[in-house]
């Protein structure tokens, strides 16, 4: 079959069309018919050598996240059946080939069901950024109706889907965004209110929409000194909740106000292979969502083929792309 192939860390241009072997089914698994899959910045740091650790051996395959259709099924699988249209987080790790293949290998416990009413490309942007949002609102922090809620770069890849569930769960929510084109799309995908970070600091924005008191819950999407910026901006006993804590922090903030903070590592089970039936649980109730119109995927307006996946990882580096970028299968 036709994959596309980095043979080594570094450079999008390590990137190459190959033929690869087929996938054999196994006990436990699928195999999909890939139709599309989309980009995270841990692919993009598997591929620059940065997070080498957690990725494939090279030459390897690359991203996890996939939509498709089943074309065999393993033994012990009840869930699906030939021919059902699946999305998930599937590969692209240690020991894990990922999906920009003809056909990608699954472990089942980590699919659902593709919602009915949108496209491939649309269900592939989903499982990473769900499956997180899920685990940092839901899970972790226990978000509750009525709360004050910020998510910090709604805009963002799970800014965007954090910023729509803490919606459905009924918080007030506000974002930050870093310009008035993200502004305007927070707004339309729930923000109650949106603050330009260029233009308050931490303390005017929580003085200005809180009225000094701070929010009940921050969703740190970003990390740095974001999430410095979010003790700033979380009231006393408050919770933040951080998907990128690979830095060093003043907890001092975190003791004063007494705050509950967590961090998600949505990649856990597929990486240690543990409880990973909890991702396939979480899809199909994303799944409902979707199909209920209460969350709706976001994609950047360029589309990619997998034969363009260099040009992919260099459009998520400019920075620029709003939503997620997204690849599609034209083999």
């Amino acid at each position: 079959m036709k994959s596309v192939v980095l043979h080594e860390h570094g450079s999008t241009g390590n990137f190459s069309l190959a033929e690869t072997n087929e996938p054999e089914v196994v006990d436990g698994h699928v195999v999909i018919r890939v139709c599309a899959s989309s980009l995270n910045p841990v692919d993009c740091k598997i591929r620059s050598g940065m997070l080498a650790a957690i990725g494939p051996d090279l030459p390897g395959v690359l991203h996890g996240d996939v939509a498709g259709i089943v074309t065999e099924i393993g033994n012990g699988v009840e869930r699906f059946k030939v021919g059902d249209e699946v999305y998930g987080c599937v590969g692209g790790f240690k020991g894990m080939p990922g999906v920009l293949s003809e056909y990608a290998l699954a472990d089942a416990k980590l699919l659902a069901r593709k919602p009915g009413n949108i496209s491939m490309l649309e269900a592939a942007s989903l499982p990473l950024v769900g499956i997180t949002s899920w685990n940092a609102l839901i899970d972790r922090a226990n978000i509750k109706a009525g709360q004050k809620v910020l998510v910090h770069a709604g805009a963002g890849g799970v800014g965007n889907f954090g910023l729509q569930l803490a919606k459905v769960m009924g918080a007030e929510t506000h974002s930050t965004v870093s310009n008035g084109q993200k502004a305007n799309l927070a707004q339309d995908l729930g923000a109650d209110e949106v603050i330009n970070y260029s233009e308050f600091e931490v303390q005017e924005y929580v003085e200005k929409f809180t009225g000094g008191i701070g929010y009940d819950l921050v969703f740190d999407t970003v990390g740095g000194k974001c999430l410095d910026q979010s003790f700033r901006a979380t009231k006393e006993h408050g919770t933040v909740v951080s998907i990128a804590a690979r830095s060093e922090h003043d907890l001092t903030p975190v003791h004063t106000k007494s705050l509950s903070l967590h961090v998600v590592f949505m990649l856990l089970p597929i990486l240690r292979n543990t409880c990973r039936e909890s991702h396939g649980e979480i899809l199909t109730k994303i799944s409902d969502l979707v199909e209920q119109a209460k969350i709706k995927p976001l994609l950047h307006k360029q589309r990619f083929s997998f034969e363009e996946v260099g040009r992919a990882h260099e459009c998520w580096e400019t920075g620029n792309a709003i939503g997620k970028i997204t690849l599609e299968n034209t083999w």
